[in-house]
């Protein structure tokens, strides 16, 4: 049964704060019996005006993991967040579903040929990357979305 959900995703930036506890609150909202923990709430460890070393980090959140049911993970940036590709393999060797959002637009397209044909000259593709052993470690155990609403929608069959 359900009972708690761990949120992985960058937490650093203003924008992924702010995304962050707009996703969180709409996850709470539809799922309002479910502990999500979310570690940028954690302020004993990821307040950053504070202390915690790397190890109390590690701790702290891996504990919280490793209590979950679920994972669930945002995916979108530059690359995945190296915390949040560390804590997916965490996930996955615990046997732990988990569920990734990853909504960039840079994905659309695929079927126009003037992108396709980009490909095969250097430098010039239109589609954005993600590092795929990471996908293949959700993809085993889980799924990726690419809204938001698919992406909260898709909890309800891990309840």
């Amino acid at each position: 049964m359900l009972k708690k959900i761990y949120f992985a995703s960058p937490l650093f930036s203003e924008m992924e704060r702010f995304y962050n506890e707009k996703l969180v609150l709409s996850i709470r909202d539809a799922y309002p019996g479910i502990e999500v923990y979310v570690p940028q709430e954690q302020g004993e460890i990821n307040d950053k005006n504070a202390y915690a070393d790397s190890m109390a980090i590690a701790k702290y959140d891996t504990d919280a993991l490793l209590e979950s049911q679920l994972m669930v993970a945002v995916l979108d940036g530059a690359t995945i967040d190296v915390g949040v590709a560390t804590e997916i393999g965490v996930a996955y060797q615990a046997g732990i579903p988990i569920i990734g959002l990853y909504s960039d637009s840079r994905q659309q397209g695929a079927e126009n040929k003037q992108k396709l044909a980009a490909l095969q000259e250097i430098a010039e593709s239109q589609f954005s990357y993600i590092n795929l052993y990471t996908v293949g470690l959700i993809k085993m155990n889980g799924a990726i979305y690419n809204t938001s609403e698919n992406f909260i929608t898709a909890i309800n069959g891990y309840l």
